[in-house]
């Protein structure tokens, strides 16, 4: 059952009117540029041919923008030779991104390592929606194939909402006025349990009528298969070291595969006129997939042998857990932007909608052979979140001379969230005869019986209303080598719950808040190539969705309860930037940046005081603005040629990002969530123009992290990714490459301290201790794009 909100019902029947406001827009902008396709294309000298993309006639390297805020843009050409799959993949290369993904997978950047829900994910310029409760945007989601470049937009301005304390990504897709002809790209993956995975993909542009049209389309099969190992530890209340390695007390043995394929496809529309430009672009991006785990818990160490009989043997199987989750997700945009020259200045219009929907059927079956009867248990859960969005955007410039202007404009948007999580567990006892078990021949679902109707716990049937409405006023200007901007943003929100698991007259809630977030930032001209970049901003992150629930979730935190809070407000910081960076060369570029950031109203569990479900010393655990917190760090990148040692055909890059962060909790200081204490990547290009052969690598290497929620303290550790690639291009149209990733095996290392109640971890009184790691083996890929 799935309940929609009138809100919802509303914002399908705007999304409509939207297209077809759009459809209007483009007819009047066709009718007004009846020149023909050559005339008035101010951005002409920047398309390229399909030759161009498919056959790299020299190493690319980081851009050097001329934007006044601190950014740095990447063209794909920065990263197609090692052929990323996804926007994620190709992030693995730039300054300050680190992820907390499994091996071999990028999902949520974590730029400057804070949380996802810190980092402003664009695409186009625009926010997207997701399905992930703090309100960040998987990466992986983007096949890298569309994108035109990347841009790390370090420090925030007025004419962005003010959603990024860490910065902003900013993905920017392939246009009209890019490419003149297409291409193909084809090829395989190969990993290291010998499956293959095709890769297949198409774009083509070219003018069209007045304007210039392009499409992409690409077919991604996806695959990781890893393999887990966890070792746990009891403890005793009087042990106070961090574990007790002394105490074992099972093992688990796990695979974990993940198997599927995206289907991805955009297109944009461009008229370039004299007086007007018009852009109407959409893209559609589909997951299918799989993850099917398969796990074992032996009363061993290193011993296996089968189910726990009378007397108990070292190697005896405890528990047999298979768990099948099969996903379906699908997000896809319409956006349409029209911008008009007339005497009073420059008007920019934008209409988008937004939708991301995500369906998941999962089930986990286990029999328990720990006991004098064995028991099987089977849980079914069902998800469904839809979350969408409608944005309007009104922008006007007014020119006061050659060097000063000033913006004006508004924003509104409504988001809408629906979630709908039924589930469902059955649970009996097995006969004798299960002790004869055997864990590689048999499975749990043999023990499965008819599951009776889902049912619906608290907090998992709810619809979400944001509505938001700003304004902002931008002034910039340039004097000489000096160029500044300035200006502040006013956002308001207005927020109501429907939580549909409470009692009625609890159901509803609403809260409102208000922020003003200025903003500015100058950049300087020194010497011959150096520029200054010094920035300032108020920024805010939106609490997590799953916080603002009303419901009471019994037990959700080790023994302790979590009370939702809608009266939450936004976190908010105030930070800055300042960096320099000098050119080499012809190409490129080296550069340092230091950054601050004093966050205020941090949201974290607060005890509200309240004795919790499970009896005495568990309590009531509630979200709430407590605290303030502090980050820093600085970053290092080189992009450049060696030239000056005499070889020009020699590319080199490099970053080096050390961060830090301080916050105070309930059990004392640590640092943000999953910030690692650094990141660096180190990378060479060879060309051998002589030959049409190119050969590179990229080594990169996470610090650690800490995470310390109530009930559970984590420390990961992840080792080094190694990448190659081999080219070899044939005439003007044609480049074959092989790559090979993951060549050190990468693993991913966690060890928990596992707490039951709040006094225990305050008092180092552990539950259990627990030390987990996967790891996955090479991945090797042949691709080949042919130009046409």
């Amino acid at each position: 059952m799935q309940t929609r909100s009138t809100h919802s019902r509303k914002l399908s029947r705007n999304a409509m009117l939207c297209g077809a406001a759009l459809l209007a827009i483009l007819q009047s902008s066709l009718m007004a540029q009846a020149a023909p396709a050559d005339a008035g294309q101010s951005r002409s000298d920047e398309i390229s041919t399909a030759n161009q993309i498919v056959v790299q006639g020299q190493i690319t390297y980081r851009n050097r923008s001329d934007e006044t805020e601190p950014v740095l843009v990447y063209d794909a050409d920065y990263f197609q030779r090692f052929e990323p799959l996804t926007a994620g993949d190709a992030l693995k290369r730039v300054p300050s991104v680190t992820f907390l993904s499994d091996v071999i997978e990028s999902d949520g950047a974590r730029l400057r390592g804070l949380e996802p829900g810190y980092t402003q994910i664009l695409i186009n310029g625009e926010k997207v929606p997701g399905s992930n409760a703090d309100r960040s945007f998987f990466l992986d989601r983007i096949p890298a194939e569309l994108i035109k470049q990347v841009e790390i937009i370090r420090s925030s301005s007025a004419r962005r909402t003010g959603d990024a304390v860490a910065g902003t990504l900013n993905i920017v897709l392939r246009d009209g006025y890019e490419l003149d002809g297409g291409y193909i790209r084809m090829g395989g993956l190969r990993f290291d349990d010998g499956e293959v995975k095709p890769s297949v993909g198409l774009v083509y542009g070219g003018a069209l009528g007045p304007g210039r049209i392009l499409i992409g389309g690409n077919i991604q099969g996806r695959y990781n298969p890893k393999l887990k190992k966890s070792l746990r530890y009891g403890d005793s209340p009087e042990n106070n070291a961090d574990y007790a390695t002394d105490d074992f007390d099972n093992r688990e043995d796990q695979t974990d595969t993940r198997d599927g394929t995206d289907y991805a496809f955009n297109a944009t529309y461009d008229i370039d006129g004299e007086t007007t430009d018009f852009e109407l672009s959409g893209y559609y991006v589909r997951t299918d997939r799989t993850q099917d785990e398969r796990s074992f818990e032996y009363n061993s160490a290193t011993a296996i042998t089968g189910p726990v009989r009378t007397t108990p043997v070292a190697g005896n199987l405890l528990t047999d857990n298979a768990e099948l989750i099969t996903i379906k997700q699908e997000s896809y945009s319409l956006a349409g932007k029209l911008q008009q020259e007339w005497s009073a200045g420059k008007t920019s219009l934008k209409l988008s909608y937004s939708r991301f929907s995500d369906d998941q059927v999962g089930t986990e079956f286990e029999v328990d052979f720990d006991r004098s009867t064995p028991r099987f248990t089977g849980d079914l859960e069902n998800v469904d979140i839809v979350d969408k969005e409608l944005s309007l955007g009104l922008e006007h410039e007014f020119s006061f001379s050659d060097d000063v202007a000033l913006t004006i404009g508004g924003f509104a948007q409504n988001k809408d969230r629906d979630t709908d999580i039924a589930t469902i567990r059955d649970r009996y006892n097995l006969t004798e005869a299960a002790r004869t078990y055997d864990q590689f021949g048999r499975n749990p679902e043999e023990f499965v019986r008819t599951f009776a109707a889902p049912t619906f716990t608290p907090g998992s049937l709810s619809t979400i209303e944001e509505d938001r409405r700003d304004a902002f006023a931008e002034v910039e200007g340039k004097s000489g080598g000096i160029s500044w901007v300035a200006g502040v943003r006013y956002e308001t929100t207005d927020f109501t719950v429907n939580d549909l698991t409470v009692a009625a007259a609890q159901a509803v809630q609403k809260n409102d808040y208000a922020f003003l977030l200025p903003s500015a930032s100058v950049k300087i001209e020194v010497g011959s190539g150096g520029r200054i970049t010094a920035s300032a901003a108020r920024t805010n992150r939106r609490p997590r969705l799953d916080f603002l629930s009303p419901a009471l979730l019994e037990a959700e935190l080790g023994d302790n309860d979590l009370q939702g809070n809608p009266a939450l407000r936004p976190e908010t910081a105030w930070g800055g930037d300042l960096g320099y960076e000098q050119r080499l060369g012809r190409t490129g570029v080296i550069g340092v940046n230091v950054f601050y950031r004093k966050v205020q109203d941090l949201i974290e569990l607060a005890n509200t005081g309240e004795e919790g479900s499970e009896g005495e010393g568990t309590f009531v655990l509630q979200p709430q603005n407590t605290g303030d917190g502090e980050v820093y760090g600085i970053e290092f990148d080189l992009s450049t040629d060696l030239g000056f040692l005499g070889l020009p055909d020699t590319g080199v890059f490099g970053n080096v990002s050390l961060l830090n962060s301080d916050i105070t909790d309930f059990a004392g200081n640590r640092r943000f969530n999953g910030q690692s204490k650094y990141v660096y990547n180190a990378g060479f290009i060879q060309d051998i123009p002589s030959a049409g052969i190119a050969l590179g690598a990229t080594y990169r290497k996470q610090g650690g992290a800490f995470d310390r929620i109530v009930g559970e303290e984590i420390t990961t550790t992840y080792g080094a990714d190694l990448e190659i690639f081999v080219e070899k291009r044939f005439s003007n149209n044609l480049t074959i490459r092989a790559v090979g990733s993951n060549l050190l095996n990468g693993s991913k290392d966690e060890a928990f301290n596992k707490f039951t109640t709040i006094v225990d971890q305050i008092d180092r009184s552990f539950d259990e201790y627990e030390l987990e790691s996967e790891k996955a083996g090479p991945v090797f890929q042949i691709m080949a794009r042919y130009a046409f």
